[in-house]
């Protein structure tokens, strides 16, 4: 008798031990659950902008926990650093672009007071200064549009657009500069027609005109074509020119900020255009190529998405 109770009771440990395994097992299981969970909701509430620290206690997955809560908590303290930035260079910008407007509008003002006189418009003196405020001008301009682009407080809008449009206004606006250098500018405006693409109408117009002021600047003969080629998944906007071209070895530096080639050391211009039209355009979830040889003209193809 007292044999056959040996058997039944190593059974009963056997099975007693299974189940405190699985307890065990279990209640390790549902810790662990609940702490990646709580993990889980501190990540969403950071990432909601809600989080907020709270108090836990001193086990091993609670410290974990404390530790993320401590990241997270500083993440949330820089975020809040940063936005200050962003609050005062937004105020630092807006200030100088409202404090250089009103002297460089009375510098070209005065410039046109001189012209008036008597041999004003024949004077070098007069016509360097008026080049130079527009230089300024120019200058004060692209700096100001770049800062609220790279500091993220110029938000653009894309949305589908018909591209012919977007031609035709650049048409407008640079073809008395072209023509006043006795170049072409063949905007292909007909063969738009019907094409969209999502854009931000005004910044992209920004970007393109960049593009083909570049293009008349740097073109002595001959002249500038902005046409249009549509793909699967992109519209290109190509302006092509019959220009100086640019070497190979700096075709890769030209959309740097500030970048000037020594072949264009002499002429106007400060190396901002390409640098704003390549952030405008990435802005839109596009991209910019160029392809060009010295001597043979430069085209510069700008990508935009279709959808």
């Amino acid at each position: 008798m007292g044999a056959n109770k040996i058997p039944i009771i190593i059974l009963s440990i056997g099975l007693f031990c299974l189940f405190l395994a699985a307890a065990v097992i279990l209640t390790d299981f549902m810790v662990r659950r609940r702490s990646l969970k709580r993990m889980r909701d501190m990540i969403q509430s950071a990432m909601d902008g809600t989080f907020r620290a709270e108090s836990f206690d001193e086990s091993l997955y609670a410290s974990v926990e404390s530790k993320l809560a401590e990241y997270l908590s500083a993440s949330e303290t820089q975020k809040g650093k940063i936005s200050a930035e962003q609050d005062k260079i937004k105020t630092l910008i807006a200030d100088i672009s409202h404090q250089t407007k009103t002297p460089i509008a009375n510098l070209l003002l005065y410039t046109e007071l001189l012209k008036e006189e008597e041999g004003g418009r024949d004077s070098d003196t007069v016509v360097l200064l008026e080049s130079q405020v527009k230089k300024l001008d120019f200058l004060i301009h692209s700096l100001v549009e770049l800062s609220r682009l790279e500091t993220g407080i110029l938000v653009l809008h894309p949305k589908k657009n018909e591209l012919s449009a977007l031609l035709e206004e650049a048409q407008k606006q640079y073809a008395a500069k072209a023509a006043g250098k006795g170049l072409y500018l063949h905007v292909l405006v007909k063969e738009a027609q019907g094409i969209t693409a999502r854009f931000d109408p005004k910044w992209t117009l920004e970007a393109l005109g960049n593009l083909i002021d570049n293009a008349i600047k740097y073109t002595e003969t001959g002249g500038v074509t902005v046409s249009v080629r549509p793909y699967e998944l992109f519209v290109s906007v190509e302006v092509t020119d019959t220009g100086i071209g640019i070497a190979e070895q700096e075709q890769a530096k030209v959309f740097g900020r500030f970048y000037r080639s020594t072949a264009v050391s002499d002429s106007e211009g400060v190396g901002i255009g390409l640098y704003l039209a390549r952030e405008i355009i990435k802005q839109e979830s596009g991209y910019i190529q160029v392809a060009s040889e010295a001597g043979k003209g430069t085209t510069f193809s700008l990508y935009l998405p279709v959808d």
